[in-house]
């Protein structure tokens, strides 16, 4: 599963995505709508996972 359904809900899990990863920073926590890929890849370049191992996390941070 590589979609998420951040619509609605991004603010709160950036939040705490901010609190496990205070090094991560406003602009590569940008989200807009239709673009889960350019977070996803942002994401991954900046914390070292792979895609799915990204989208789990999050996933549970939901």
């Amino acid at each position: 599963m590589d979609k998420l359904d951040l619509k609605g809900k991004w603010n709160e899990l950036k939040g705490k995505v901010k609190q496990e990863y205070a090094e991560l920073t406003d602009d590569d926590l940008k989200y807009e709508e239709g673009k889960d890929d350019e977070l996803l890849g942002r994401l991954q370049q900046k914390l070292g996972k792979a895609r799915e191992e990204v989208v789990d996390w999050l996933k549970g941070l939901g």
